[in-house]
């Protein structure tokens, strides 16, 4: 068996996306050990994961691209960031989702399908989110 447990998220402001992360996307804080002033290390993990990301300080910005986030209520996750001050996406899904090709329709997939609708943000320093709706089950 193999699980992944952590990604390293490359920032250029560990207290900065400490916020964000937590504050306005929902990650619950794991561990913010800081010892020494040259060593500390941040981890968080998305509620409902089993994988965490740790903050590490970067020079550069947007390190990491198009890392998933799997909801099984797109509009409602959507909404909750916004709500919170994210600036996310429009939803958009793939059309046809048979045979899906790279083509895109605007809103959610009609029929709710796994893997067919996404929405995407980013923290300050362009780390890229994809939501993805699965396991929608209507209510």
């Amino acid at each position: 068996m193999l699980a992944l447990e952590v990604v390293l998220l490359p920032v250029t402001d560990v207290d900065r996306a400490l916020a964000f992360y937590t504050e306005k996307v929902g990650f619950a804080l794991d561990v913010d050990y800081h010892p020494t002033a040259e060593f500390r290390v941040v981890q968080l993990t998305p509620p409902g994961s089993a994988c965490s990301v740790q903050l590490v300080p970067a020079d550069l910005p947007g390190g990491e691209r198009n890392l998933y986030l799997v909801t099984t209520d797109l509009a409602a996750e959507r909404a909750k960031l916004i709500d919170r001050g994210v600036a996310v996406s429009t939803v958009r899904h793939k059309n046809p989702v048979e045979t899906w090709a790279g083509g895109w329709s605007e809103g959610l997939d009609p029929q709710r399908r796994d893997y067919a609708s996404f929405a995407d943000f980013a923290d300050a320093d362009g780390n890229t989110w994809t939501l993805q709706e699965r396991g929608h089950r209507a209510s």
